[in-house]
């Protein structure tokens, strides 16, 4: 095979000597880019179990507003999502073009129903007057000038996990147009495992959040 037709197959980069280094290197980076990722969250759930410690009773009394049902739908919506990633990055390596397509799309959709079930239960809470801070309004509490760190926690928390989702959803639209143009194959499929791996970090993080915060508190 020669040069160009290897360089078709697998883009090689200026900086890279060999398909290999490149794939590594990518990997590596990727799994640094993971690991602050890990440190970010880390902080917030030392956060979460230092003020758990001092304000137990609190946090047991906070979390009945929290919807159970909702949040364990969305914790199978993305254990689902992270089934067809992995489905997804097989189908490249065996070039089924239009299964990669498909699976990109069911966890394209996945995504849009993990933050659709996020907005309802975001809505339900700015009605009951349950915002950190000094938007906390809700008087049935029975501390409510204490109460308020659970949802300010709960908030940033989940909020955060919510950007990473949309960036995530990003990220799989733009691997479903790159699949679209026929950009992966058997032999170049690396985006769509280092995507796939963020992914799996965002799944990973909800499955720490949905009992720490809805089950545990």
């Amino acid at each position: 095979m020669s040069k160009k037709q290897t360089d078709a197959l697998f883009p090689l980069a200026d900086h890279f000597s060999n398909p290999v280094q490149q794939v590594e290197s990518g990997k590596l980076g990727m799994w640094l880019f993971l690991a602050t990722e890990i440190l970010l969250f880390g902080g917030l759930f030392v956060a979460y179990a230092t003020y758990h410690f001092l304000h137990p009773e609190l946090f047991k009394e906070a979390h009945q507003f929290l919807n159970i049902s909702l949040g364990g739908l969305n914790t199978i919506v993305l254990l689902f999502s992270s089934l067809t990633v992995v489905l997804a990055i097989h189908a490249a390596q065996q070039n089924k073009k239009h299964f990669v397509i498909l699976n990109l799309v069911l966890t394209i959709v996945c995504a849009c129903a993990f933050l659709v079930v996020k907005y309802f239960e975001y809505s339900h809470k700015f009605h009951l007057g349950l915002l950190p801070g000094s938007y906390f309004t809700n008087a049935t509490l029975s501390n409510p000038d204490q109460t308020h760190i659970f949802f300010g926690i709960y908030f940033l928390m989940t909020g955060l996990h919510g950007i990473h989702v949309l960036i995530g959803l990003a990220v799989l639209t733009w691997l479903l147009l790159r699949t679209i143009k026929g950009d992966f194959s058997s032999q170049y499929y690396m985006p769509l495992e280092l995507g796939g791996l963020y992914w799996h970090l965002v799944d990973v993080i909800w499955i720490f959040l949905f009992p720490l915060l809805y089950l545990i508190a």
